[in-house]
């Protein structure tokens, strides 16, 4: 059986301040929509620029709002490991099915310091704890030897999500582990069947913020062995990819899509930001409402 979590937005306020209304508004979407699983905080979550107490409490708020409705997972990342591990404790303590952190995303690492990171902090961390491999934010990739290490060592490591520009390393991840039980989830949404092929449990997919619908479908389908219907529904989500390159900033895109197809929410997002290039956007949003459209006629 594979899952859908999706890394939600966050919606804030004009001052950059976590606007709640708004998020319970997503937070609707997403359970009426039939998503496995909901990733707080995670990169489209726009948390590198949120205060420790900010994390905890907005981590607080979903647990409340979701009761056990969609299962939680916390992105924990912090400037330094104190701190993740002190984050990863409370979320774990809120019920949140598990933690998912990115490592350290400044300095330089090869695989030894990659290693050390991760073993201290699944000593430190009583519960699920998932590894977040995305070079293009980072810096490095994690190698299939540094995990498979990591899962021998410590059960505690639940699985991955792999944010990477080839499948190639996601399914050479899944070989070197070799645990049906590790769940390797694809960063990328167009990677989702390969990701199966390959061992994995599906897709942490910031298009279904947009449309988890298509994604629950997707999943449920493949997983009742409907070929054809999964393949149709594939080729919608893979044809949506092209949104993620409406801007470089593509949280300011979903969120505005989002508003636009009648969520009572602001689209506002942390500095750096800008306005989006309209005829761009324009494109984007002709594209999503024929893809939804498509949808309703399958």
């Amino acid at each position: 059986m594979s899952k859908i979590i999706t890394p939600v937005v966050t919606i804030l306020d004009k001052d950059e301040k976590i606007d709640l209304q708004g998020n319970d508004v997503i937070i609707e979407h997403l359970v009426a929509g039939g998503v496995d699983g909901i990733l707080v905080l995670g990169s489209t979550g726009e948390f590198t620029t949120l205060s420790y107490d900010e994390k905890a409490e907005f981590f607080a708020y979903y647990a409340e709002k979701v009761a056990g409705r969609a299962e939680l997972y916390a992105g924990v990342n912090c400037p330094n490991l104190r701190d993740t591990i002190r984050l990863a404790h409370e979320a774990l303590r809120l019920g949140y099915h598990g933690v998912l952190d990115t490592g350290p995303y400044y300095f330089a690492m090869d695989e030894e310091t990659i290693f050390n990171y991760y073993d201290a902090l699944l000593k430190a961390v009583p519960g699920n704890v998932y590894i977040y491999n995305f070079p293009d934010r980072t810096g490095h990739t994690i190698a299939p030897a540094t995990v498979k290490k990591l899962r021998d060592e410590h059960p505690n490591l639940r699985g991955m999500k792999d944010s990477v520009q080839t499948p190639g390393h996601t399914r050479d991840v899944c070989f070197a582990v070799d645990r049906p039980d590790f769940e390797m989830y694809s960063g990328f949404d167009d990677q989702y069947l390969a990701n199966l092929a390959a061992g994995g449990w599906g897709c942490i997919s910031a298009l279904s913020n947009l449309v988890p619908g298509i994604w629950s479908d997707l999943v449920r389908t493949q997983d009742a062995g409907d070929g054809p219907r999964s393949m149709e529904l594939f080729c919608l989500i893979t044809r949506l990819m092209q949104l993620y390159a409406v801007d470089t900033n593509f949280t300011k895109v979903f969120k505005r899509l989002l508003k636009d197809q009648g969520l009572p929410i602001q689209d506002f997002c942390v500095f750096p930001t800008r306005d989006l290039d309209e005829a761009k956007y324009a494109a984007g949003l002709r594209l999503l409402r024929d893809t939804l459209a498509e949808y309703e006629g399958l």
